[in-house]
């Protein structure tokens, strides 16, 4: 896979910073901070906020749509569009609720599996065939009525203090499976991520 640009997804604006449903910007801004003097800045063609990491064809471009989730696709498909990329140079990173804090799901096409960001992507890209990786948020229960109810607050939440060092650790084996995917391809980053079972490290001789 030639990677050439990450939409990661969420809701703009400072009330929805940090919530589960923002992990795609969480990412980007994992990522862009393991880099030396990367910024973002706002981007009003793309609708947009962007950063660049490299330069030249190794250049790869990091888009955080403001458009809010459910309109993400256009933002994605305008920058795609003025950069001149397919489809096939496309990561987009995403919450999911079905997938536990420390699981990772990466795959290489595939539909919206009831997310509203990748429901917009495909619309606007009119393709099922890009990459995505689901970065798992937990869901509120496991009991189908309790979890529609409380399903809305739980991805507009934030991370307890409990689950912050869990989820520094995600960010982590994310930025390093990003990495592989640049180097050595879709398939060395599936097998690199799909099967971590990511948890809290502990010090030795420390109750857990």
């Amino acid at each position: 896979m030639d990677l050439r640009l990450i939409a990661g997804l969420g809701n703009p604006g400072s009330r929805y910073a940090g919530t589960r449903h923002n992990a795609g910007f969480m990412v980007l801004e994992a990522l862009a901070s393991s880099q030396a003097q990367v910024v973002f800045r706002n981007q009003t063609r793309l609708k947009a906020r962007l950063a660049e990491v490299g330069w030249g064809e190794q250049r790869l471009r990091l888009l955080m749509p403001q458009t809010y989730m459910n309109a993400c696709g256009v933002s994605i498909r305008a920058a795609l569009d003025w950069f001149h990329l397919r489809p096939e140079h496309l990561l987009v990173v995403v919450d999911d609720m079905d997938l536990p804090l420390g699981r990772l799901r990466l795959r290489g096409e595939g539909s919206d599996g009831g997310h509203k960001g990748l429901r917009s992507a495909i619309a606007h890209l009119n393709t099922q065939a890009f990459a995505r990786l689901r970065v798992g948020i937990g869901a509120p229960s496991q009991d189908r009525a309790v979890r529609k109810a409380a399903t809305v607050g739980h991805v507009l939440g934030r991370f307890s203090a409990e689950e912050d060092p869990l989820l520094r650790q995600v960010l982590n084996e994310v930025v390093r499976g990003i990495h592989i995917l640049q180097r050595q391809g879709l398939g060395a980053a599936m097998n690199a991520l799909n099967g971590l079972r990511i948890q809290t490290r502990t010090s030795p001789g420390i109750p857990h």
